[in-house]
């Protein structure tokens, strides 16, 4: 019946999680005021374990733990009762224990006992000169060790112990990390982070067999992982489905030499659960120095070495400072941008003309968004667009570039320019039931024909959810609004598809466009795509055009519009409004005075050919100047409609 007593006992003991945790200032306290009202220079909380006793707290003491045999503690705990001895040596059992051995001569400890009677240990305190202790001392530290038992079931039933697994939380591992900062500081160790699925796995598995599912595979991981790491060793559960540990100290010195003990716990854990076939777990191991490294930065580069295990072979990483640099710079520019939608003067759009490739007149222009951080300077719309898309953000960026937009269109339009404007939308921003109804709005606020305007979005954001994205295309159709196919073939490219979606316009990728040089099958490819999208009805537009082969290649096969570095970059207003312009003024010239002009640099070549374009009876530029003074490109107001403007090369 005693065996089964002292099993249940450690089984208590065990399941509290206190052994071989750091010092904690809440325990320290305590075991502080024992030492001051006894007046004696030893103190501590002492967990008596099954063949040790284990010092969650001490005063005077530099060891961790002596042996469970003949120490007095062990007798508290077993009996549950206050244990006097005023002098070892006198003592016929204890004059021969390690303590007497040590020099201590006085013995006081007051029981550590659970709600459900077991004894877990004592506080004591110890005395070098043999003593008697008053009714008052005895009931203080009789008071003292109950304030350590309400201490122990605070930490564990408040915001210290996950009550699905058992274990010690994300709480308590950071203050464990603190607190073994402050005990043994400027020592290398390794943080190890068990990561059981991706959110996208746990989801599916929930959708199919309802939450008990994790609750499942957090109860059997837990069972796993203490099996793995065996007793003295302590695992914390930091998040729903994540566990973390401290590597052995023997491991810390080489962490290569550890990366293979990692991959055979792994192998373990899966061999050991049940769910092996139903969870993709993974490892991440992330160096740190105790006290110099932040607690929750330990655990940050813990759970980023395990994300990045899930694109290596072994799912074991170790962190890496390139790649969470990158994810860092990532979330700072997300940060960064929303401040930027609020803020004047950081982003602004630059326009890429679109031109028709059988006349070569600009018919329309791309506005594209360009952010000029404050302190990164400019960022590439390919690194920041990417990470708004994927968040909140999506909806009012789209929103700043509409608006900010369509308000220069109107300019435009009020000046009779005739040009179009397309802008880009994700898959985000048809989710949003009052899109389309915004984009009329937009339109009206700025008095813009719908005609004029141009939404481009890819094949992959249209099938994001489909009946939702066509509903808001066809009510954007329906409105006037011009619909354009992003991108076209490299997402779904469906046939059923293109026969469903309500746009006129397909534009061609560009990594289509760029491989027409490479040989006849890649002219084929872009020929077929061309012929097809014309036989339903669409309008093609090729993006990435860089040459002047590619661009007579795709008039030769029918595309209708093109645009691409070889007709002009990307420019900002001012530059594109003067660019518009002087097409204008070529396009009015004979052919081979404009080929020659559109090829020379020479500006005594241009004034010489003015004269074709304003075709006024002077026969100099200075006289028309003189004569009809013209003013610069009016930018942010209407033109005056007169053909002939100033141009500055």
């Amino acid at each position: 019946m005693a065996g089964l007593n002292e099993e249940a006992r450690l089984d208590a003991l065990h399941k509290l999680n206190l052994l071989d945790t750091s010092p904690s200032e809440s325990f320290d306290r305590i075991t502080r005021m024992a030492s001051q009202i006894f007046g004696l220079p030893i103190s501590a909380v002492s967990l008596t374990d099954k063949d040790r006793q284990w010092f969650k707290s001490r005063v005077g003491v530099d060891h961790n733990s002596i042996p469970r045999e003949k120490a007095p503690c062990a007798r508290v705990a077993e009996s549950t009762d206050v244990v006097l001895i005023p002098d070892l040596l006198a003592d016929d059992f204890y004059k021969s224990s390690i303590l007497a051995g040590q020099g201590v001569r006085f013995y006081a400890g007051a029981p550590l006992v659970t709600r459900d009677g077991f004894g877990l240990g004592a506080l004591c305190v110890l005395g070098t000169e043999p003593r008697t202790a008053t009714s008052a001392e005895m009931t203080a530290l009789n008071d003292l060790a109950q304030m350590v038992m309400s201490q122990i079931e605070l930490q564990h039933a408040f915001g210290r112990i996950d009550p699905l697994s058992g274990l010690p939380n994300r709480t308590q591992f950071l203050d464990d990390l603190e607190d073994l900062g402050k005990d043994n500081p400027g020592r290398p160790r390794l943080a190890v982070l068990l990561d059981l699925a991706p959110s996208e796995q746990l989801n599916n598995g929930v959708r199919v067999m309802g939450s008990g599912y994790v609750d499942d595979m957090v109860r059997e991981a837990t069972l796993a992982l203490r099996s793995i790491l065996g007793p003295g060793r302590t695992a914390y559960h930091v998040a729903a489905t994540q566990f973390a540990f401290l590597a052995s100290r023997g491991a810390d010195v080489d962490v290569d030499a550890y990366m293979p003990e990692v991959g055979s716990m792994l192998e373990q854990f899966r061999a050991t659960s049940n769910a092996r076939f139903v969870i993709a777990a993974t490892i991440g191991v992330a160096p740190f120095v105790t006290g110099e490294t932040p607690p929750r930065d330990v655990l940050r580069t813990a759970h980023s070495a395990a994300l990045d295990a899930r694109a290596t072979e072994a799912a074991v990483s170790i962190y890496s400072s390139s790649n969470d640099g990158a994810h860092r710079r990532r979330f700072g520019l997300l940060n960064d941008f929303g401040a930027a939608l609020d803020r004047p003067g950081q982003l602004r759009l630059v326009f890429q003309p679109r031109l028709d490739l059988a006349t070569r007149a600009c018919v329309g222009a791309e506005a594209l968004l360009r952010w000029s951080h404050p302190v990164l300077g400019e960022v590439s719309p390919g690194e920041f667009i990417p990470i708004v898309e994927q968040t909140s953000l999506a909806g009012p960026t789209t929103a700043w570039v509409l608006d900010t937009g369509l308000e220069q269109l109107g300019i435009w339009c009020a000046a009779n320019m005739g040009i179009q404007l397309s802008i880009n939308i994700c898959a985000a921003n048809l989710d949003e039931k009052d899109f389309a109804q915004r984009v009329q709005r937009h339109l009206l606020k700025h008095r813009v024909p719908p005609a004029m305007l141009e939404l481009e979005v890819t094949e992959s954001g249209v099938m994001a959810d489909s009946g939702q994205a066509i509903s808001q295309l066809a009510t954007l159709k329906a409105a006037g609004v011009r619909l354009a196919i992003d991108d076209f073939g490299t997402g779904y490219s469906s046939l059923a598809y293109l026969q469903r979606l309500p746009a006129q316009v397909v534009k061609i990728d560009q990594s289509f466009v760029r491989g027409l040089a490479n040989g006849e099958r890649e002219q084929t490819l872009v020929r077929s795509m061309v012929s097809l999208s014309h036989d339903l009805g669409y309008r093609v537009v090729a993006e990435g055009i860089e040459t002047a082969e590619a661009a007579e290649m795709l008039a030769g096969m029918g595309c209708d519009e093109g645009q691409g570095y070889f007709f002009a970059r990307p420019m900002e207003l001012a530059e594109f409004e003067q660019w518009f312009c002087r097409q204008g003024v070529l396009q009015r010239m004979p052919d081979r005075v404009a080929t020659r002009l559109l090829l020379s640099e020479d500006r005594a070549a241009y004034w010489t050919a003015w004269p074709h374009c304003v075709r006024t009876p002077e026969s100099s530029p200075t006289a028309t100047t003189q004569q009809q003074p013209l003013s610069p490109f009016p930018i942010g107001r209407p033109l005056s409609g007169a053909p002939r403007v100033k141009l500055n090369f």
